[in-house]
């Protein structure tokens, strides 16, 4: 079965820092781009960060940019999303996601909750 494990949210107050992790599993993880979807309360879900299959391009949304910075070690099938600075705004339920850069075929899994305070 084909599992894509977020983790690592949490609270903490403005300014401080979470690092979310995407465990996947049962599926071919290097051949993928991996990314991370947020969705807060009445709004719609955004794009923050991907990265490449072989972690070699990343890419930030401009809200989160040099505030959250993604990373992959694919010898444990693992996507990492360090967030520092974190603000009220940022406070959401963070989705990985995995996509193949050919066939376009998508795996998503589970949320973690991610709570700012001010």
């Amino acid at each position: 079965d084909v599992q894509l494990q977020a983790s690592g949210g949490g609270s903490v107050q403005s300014g401080g820092s979470l690092r979310l992790s995407c465990a996947a599993s049962g599926f071919a993880f290097g051949d993928y781009a991996i990314g991370w979807f947020r969705q807060a309360p009445g709004k719609e879900r955004e794009g923050v960060s991907c990265i490449s299959n072989r972690g070699d391009n990343t890419f930030h949304e401009p809200e989160v940019r040099h505030r959250f910075t993604i990373s992959r070690d694919n010898n444990k099938n693992t996507v990492y999303l360090q967030m520092n600075s974190l603000k009220p705004e940022d406070t959401a339920v963070y989705s990985c996601y995995a996509k193949h850069p050919i066939t376009r075929r998508e795996y998503w899994g589970q949320g973690t909750q991610v709570t700012v305070s001010s």
